[in-house]
């Protein structure tokens, strides 16, 4: 049951809830250390959380802007500190990290406790990523960023630093500057994959259509931030 007293939304409406000209931090359930949420807001400094995200970030001393989704993780003594801030989204059929993801008009999402726990909300966020292509979000893991590649994408990445692709449906396209291209071939989750490549100096990848899940180091986290905002999102 959600919170008392929060407001329904409706995101679908096509109304946004959070709208920002600059990236945005959306925080989750999941944890949430205090490193990756610094790293985060350094890159995006407005704030806000999925549903159980905003105990996450109330325990580090950071207070969201907003909280969006169907209030049923929320802790009331949270719900009590965060009042005129929460946006119920009541609808069961997706995760609060979809509801809060499309509720949010922003050139980039990058997205922290939402991975490094249970490995099927794991699965759940890319699912997200993929389904909500036109809402560019990246996910900072504890060791990786993972991100959908939109239509083009250019990478000024060292030589020797690790590039995992991932598609999450059959998908081909075209690259530059990896020490396995990817031309000519046919990637799927049930078939041949990308991941464990390599960069041998910048890369460049051209996909067809979103489906593909680009996976580096979280130390690019800058980088591909930097990279995503210049690129073209899928409509």
């Amino acid at each position: 049951m959600g919170q008392p007293g929060a407001p329904e939304a409706n995101p679908e409406a096509g109304a946004a809830i959070v709208r920002s000209t600059a990236p945005i931090t959306l925080a989750g359930g999941g944890t949430v250390s205090e490193t990756a949420l610094s790293e985060a807001l350094a890159l995006a400094p407005r704030l806000v959380a999925a549903d159980g995200g905003g105990d996450s970030v109330l325990e580090l001393g950071r207070m969201p802007e907003a909280v969006i989704g169907d209030m049923d993780s929320l802790s009331a003594a949270a719900a009590a500190r965060l009042e005129g801030r929460l946006h119920r989204v009541a609808e069961q059929e997706t995760t609060d990290f979809d509801k809060a993801l499309r509720a949010i008009d922003a050139p980039l999402v990058i997205a922290v406790g939402m991975t490094g726990g249970r490995f099927d909300h794991e699965l759940a966020a890319m699912n997200v990523l993929v389904r909500r292509a036109a809402h560019p979000c990246l996910l900072l893991g504890g060791e990786d960023v993972t991100f959908l590649a939109p239509p083009r994408l250019a990478l000024p990445l060292a030589a020797g630093v690790r590039v995992s692709l991932f598609p999450m449906r059959e998908i081909t396209g075209r690259s530059q500057g990896l020490r396995w291209p990817i031309d000519g071939l046919t990637l799927a989750p049930d078939g041949r994959i990308g991941t464990s490549n390599e960069a041998t100096g910048p890369v460049r990848l051209e996909v067809a259509k979103p489906g593909l899940l680009v996976i580096l180091p979280r130390a690019e986290l800058a980088l591909a931030v930097a990279a995503l905002l210049d690129a073209a999102p899928w409509r």
